[in-house]
C-alpha cells in the first residue's frame, strides 16, 4: 500500500526551482513527494487562500492531513522525508530563523543562482519532474 503523499507545489516558470525538485525527486525513493505546478490547477486549488503574489513567493509543501508549509518551514519536514534526511531536519529544525532566513536568500537569488546552472540540466530536471507529476499524481496517491 502506498503511502499518503506529500504535495510539492513549485514554481513552474523557475528553471532552477525544477531543478531543486528534480534533485529531491532523485532522493525520494519512497515516492512520498508529489510535485505540482503552483500555477497548475491543483496548485490554484491548495493555495486559494492566497493571491497570486503570495502564491509564487515561494515553495509549499502540503501534509497527508492538508497542512500547509511554506518557504524556510517546508525545510526539516520535506528532509525528514528523504533518506539520511532526519539529522539535517534536526539541525534546521532547531533554527527556524536562520533556515528562514537562508530560504528567503536564495528565493530573492533565484534568478543569478539559475544562471549557473547549465540549460541541459534544468531541460532534463523540466523533463523529470513533469514524469514524476504524471506519475505519481494517481487518485490512490492522494488525500
Amino acid at each position: 500500500m502506498l503511502k499518503p503523499a506529500w504535495t510539492l507545489l513549485y514554481d513552474s516558470d523557475c528553471g532552477f526551482c525544477k531543478w531543486i525538485v528534480s534533485g529531491l525527486l532523485v532522493l525520494d525513493r519512497e515516492r512520498a513527494l508529489v510535485p505540482s505546478a503552483i500555477q497548475s490547477p491543483e496548485g490554484a486549488e491548495l493555495l486559494g487562500d492566497l493571491d497570486p503574489a503570495a502564491r509564487l513567493a515561494s515553495v509549499h509543501l502540503i501534509a497527508p492531513d492538508g497542512e500547509r508549509l511554506s518557504a524556510g518551514a517546508v525545510a526539516a519536514p520535506l528532509l525528514r522525508l528523504l533518506p539520511g534526511g532526519s539529522v539535517p531536519a534536526r539541525a534546521v529544525a532547531r533554527a527556524p530563523r536562520l533556515t528562514g532566513r537562508a530560504y528567503q536568500w536564495v528565493a530573492d537569488h533565484r534568478t543569478q543562482i539559475s544562471k549557473a546552472v547549465p540549460a541541459a540540466m534544468k531541460r532534463r530536471a523540466s523533463a523529470r519532474v513533469q514524469r514524476a507529476e504524471a506519475e505519481r499524481a494517481a487518485p490512490s496517491r492522494r488525500r
